[in-house]
């Protein structure tokens, strides 16, 4: 299938992805108890069978509003978590400093870092909210210093209490330096209109409180899927990750969105899809199939 070009704006917002930067996890632990030699056709593993992973955030830019959602690893493993595990990171997750950048993205867009004021996370898994805070003379800040920040309480108390299955995918420098600066604004549940056009859902099937964020005109929807459907392979219901901590509830609420999605013909973002941003779908009996995919 061809991955077509695409301007897309909704309501006030041009929609643009922000890649940060290519990295790897292991193609077992991302397709779960999908056999290898069906996953293995749209993305291939490497010699240590780790698949190709995009951490890509959405930047919604309008005229004097800049609403970043998610902001990836972040490029500071060895400031944020000292050598040893910043480097023991960087190898284990095969993270490709030589690409994309949230700075070189942003730039691209005509922005840099002061210039975004809210920034939307679906949740503080690493790979997500890395790129949140930055090393500042020695200490740990607000990588946008001018934003607000959003989070789930339910994630935020997971994160800051994280159990043994999720504890290597926590760290307190992506989110304290947050708390102790005063910017970090804590939603509990769904909200409607959070900003102008902009809504979360909610989803624990991943993990806790994690927040899918829809944005809206009322003619176009886009959805960020956060990791409820982090690549367009995994639109099928039952392609769901080894990190997944409640496979069957992820189930349901996949099939309850993406059966929203497919009757509306909504665009779905994908965070870690290396070969699209974006996708459309429709139904395919009980299960659902990408109907085309976009670079946006």
């Amino acid at each position: 299938m061809t991955t077509q070009s695409l301007k897309l704006k909704i309501g006030p917002y041009e929609v643009c992805p922000i890649p940060t930067g290519i990295f790897g996890l292991d193609g077992g632990s991302m397709f779960g108890t999908v056999p290898k030699v069906l996953w293995e056709k749209t993305n291939p593993p490497d010699d240590k069978n780790r698949i190709q992973m995009e951490a890509r955030g959405l930047l919604l830019k309008s005229p004097g509003n800049n609403i970043l959602i998610d902001c990836g690893n972040g490029g500071h493993f060895v400031a944020k978590y000292g050598e040893k595990l910043g480097t023991k990171f960087a190898e284990m997750y095969n993270i490709d400093d030589s690409g994309p950048s949230l700075e070189k993205s942003l730039k691209a867009h005509g922005l840099t870092v002061n210039d975004i004021n809210h920034v939307i996370l679906t949740h503080l898994h690493f790979d997500h909210a890395g790129g949140a805070t930055v090393e500042k003379d020695h200490k740990l800040v607000p990588t946008f210093p001018n934003a607000k920040y959003y989070v789930q309480r339910a994630n935020l108390e997971t994160a800051s209490q994280p159990n043994l299955r999720e504890k290597a995918s926590y760290f307190e420098s992506n989110f304290k330096p947050l708390m102790d600066a005063g910017v970090l604004n804590i939603l509990e549940g769904p909200k409607e209109n959070l900003l102008p056009g902009i809504s979360t859902l909610i989803s624990n099937g991943h993990t806790q409180g994690q927040q899918m964020v829809k944005v809206t005109d009322g003619n176009k929807t886009i959805l960020y899927c956060g990791d409820v459907v982090p690549t367009s392979t995994h639109v099928r219901v039952p392609w769901l990750m080894g990190y997944d901590l409640h496979p069957l509830l992820l189930m349901e609420e996949k099939q309850k969105y993406l059966s929203e999605a497919a009757d509306h013909s909504w665009y779905l973002f994908f965070e870690h899809d290396p070969y699209c941003d974006s996708a459309q779908i429709e139904k395919k009996g009980a299960d659902f199939a990408v109907k085309e995919r976009y670079w946006l």
